[in-house]
């Protein structure tokens, strides 16, 4: 059994981590490291820290580093070395700069490193990876994604202006935030051999941050994607559509439906439906660890370190070929 644990940073996610970690371990001392004083009692924690190097005395057996992602590194790497097993927020970082040392530093110290791109865990998500896998619609052509939600409405109560979505300093910015379609797509559809892209800001919202990215990406396995990505749509949308030689496969995460266009029968008839709420996929993500943990070995749906320096290469590579005016850019498999 895990005995202590940890949660670094306390902001929205944060909180969620923690008490969802609570549930899941209901004996544990559950402490969280935060900036902040820790004058007032924490619901669901049994102590608080404000300094890493105290933090990692006290030895957490289990860390969920949930804190804006330019500050994931150091303490990811400070409690990789005390013994903590890792979940780290997405995205693993603000950039590229010593995400493989902390891969190979959790590999060589046998520490369990996951990432927490919790939309693997939706069923029909894994419906729609396992439907193309089987066949169902051929040979995959052409995959057409779309991810868009309006930013001031996104966390009610708070002041989008202030939100690490919408600053430069806390890693926000669309392609970061929203970088969960670039895990679905490689977890869906393989490695990524080339992009294209353009991302930056087309809004009058008071951020300092991209609010929109384009990319067109091509697949070993085949298929090419276009990627749209924003924080300005007012319909919000999450959907990925797979178009093959016998007929096309659609999930919708919004609508919480994986469908398929059957030719035969001329119609789109339901795959999976689902309406989970919107604890589920963090549960199921805490369970995962948990379970790799304890078995000592990781599981085959979380996403883990390499699966986080996997994105971080593309958003380098995205950035790379935004800079080049859309130049095609090759990607390399991450090691």
């Amino acid at each position: 059994m895990i005995d202590r644990a940890l949660i670094v940073g306390l902001g929205s996610i944060g909180k969620r981590h923690l008490r969802l970690l609570r549930a899941a371990l209901p004996e544990a001392d559950i402490r969280v490291l935060r900036h902040a004083r820790c004058d007032d009692p924490i619901e669901h924690a049994d102590g608080c820290f404000d300094r890493l190097d105290a933090a990692c005395d006290f030895a957490p057996e289990l860390a969920i580093i949930a804190s804006p992602a330019p500050f994931h590194i150091p303490a990811a790497r400070a409690l990789a070395q005390s013994g903590a097993h890792l979940l780290v927020e997405k995205p693993i970082s603000d950039s590229i700069e010593g995400v493989a040392d902390l891969v190979a530093l959790c590999k060589s110290e046998r520490r369990e490193l996951q990432i927490g791109y919790n939309l693997r865990f939706l069923d029909t998500l894994q419906q729609f990876r396992l439907a193309l896998a089987d066949g169902r619609i051929g040979r995959v052509y052409r995959v057409r994604c779309e991810i868009g939600q309006y930013l001031p409405g996104w966390r009610p109560g708070a002041d989008y202006r202030e939100t690490v979505s919408a600053r430069r300093d806390l890693g926000g910015g669309v392609l970061l935030e929203l970088s969960h379609e670039l895990d679905m797509l490689r977890w869906v559809f393989g490695e990524v051999e080339w992009l294209s892209a353009w991302s930056g800001r087309q809004s009058a919202l008071e951020i300092d941050v991209d609010d929109t990215a384009m990319l067109q990406m091509g697949f070993a396995s085949g298929p090419v994607a276009q990627l749209g990505m924003d924080f300005l749509r007012r319909d919000t949308k999450r959907m990925c559509t797979a178009i093959g030689e016998n007929g096309s496969l659609t999930w919708d995460a919004v609508a919480g439906r994986t469908t398929l266009f059957d030719p035969e029968i001329g119609s789109w008839t339901d795959l999976r439906s689902e309406s989970p709420d919107r604890d589920f996929t963090y549960s199921a993500q805490i369970a995962a660890l948990i379970d790799a943990i304890q078995a000592g070995t990781p599981g085959n749906i979380a996403a883990q370190g390499r699966d986080g320096l996997a994105v971080m290469q593309l958003v380098e590579a995205v950035r790379l070929s935004h800079d080049q005016d859309g130049r095609r850019i090759a990607v390399g498999n991450p090691t």
